[in-house]
């Protein structure tokens, strides 16, 4: 049986420092930062992409080990190893993922652990259940819990459902972080992408309340013309 200790002296053989500092500045962990506090390796994202295709049959109780470490790059193998598994699992399986990932979701705190993820993971197993947790994310005080909320989404949006992601980037109108006005407008857009009138329609009555970035990322694709319009009114 596979087991991580072999894959972290892995990963640690090909950790480079000059990487693992420009990491740690690309991903704010100063002081007072969304990711304080973190700590890098030094690997690009293809390369743990790579170890974790191979690993992809490390059980649950080891993968425990990765996504509980103090290293972001860590962290990311085991979701990605998460994410190869679902696809593949029968539903009893699934659902175990599922629940793994809710009981490890402090470990998911930065946006590119949440946006490799929660919509292969938290979206896939939600799309055809009650959405309940979706809407108590997005009323979370942790960041992290409210971008999970919205890129769940994505999984639906993928699928031609768009409800869910419009009634929760309502209740994001108004956060107060730049990465929500991102994440919000970057799922907006992917609706726009499929239905453009969807995306007019929810936006008639409320582009004059919503973050500048929200706004931007949202009509990023829509004729020049209508997105003068918006950013003029």
């Amino acid at each position: 049986m596979q087991k991580a200790k072999p894959i972290k002296q892995e990963l640690h053989s090909v950790a480079d420092p000059d990487i693992a500092a420009h990491s740690g500045r690309f991903f704010k962990t100063g002081p007072g930062e969304y990711g304080e506090g973190d700590k890098f390796l030094g690997i690009r994202v293809p390369v743990v992409r790579k170890i974790g295709r191979k690993y992809q049959q490390l059980p649950l109780n080891e993968i425990e080990h990765l996504i509980r470490s103090p290293y972001h790059e860590e962290r990311l193998l085991a979701l990605f190893i998460l994410t190869y598994k679902f696809p593949k699992s029968d539903e009893q399986e699934q659902e175990q993922i599922y629940n793994f990932y809710l009981a490890h979701i402090r470990y998911v705190n930065n946006w590119d652990l949440v946006d490799s993820s929660a919509p292969k993971i938290i979206g896939a197993w939600l799309m055809d259940r009650p959405k309940e947790l979706l809407y108590k994310l997005a009323t979370s005080d942790n960041l992290w819990e409210r971008r999970i909320s919205i890129l769940a989404t994505f999984h639906f949006i993928k699928n031609g459902q768009f409800e869910d992601t419009l009634k929760i980037a309502d209740l994001l109108l108004e956060d107060d972080h730049d990465l929500i006005h991102k994440a919000v407008g970057w799922m907006l857009r992917e609706i726009g992408n499929r239905d453009p009138n969807q995306l007019t329609d929810f936006l008639e009555s409320r582009h004059e309340k919503m973050p500048r970035t929200m706004l931007r990322y949202a009509i990023e694709k829509l004729p020049e013309k209508i997105r003068t319009g918006y950013l003029k009114r």
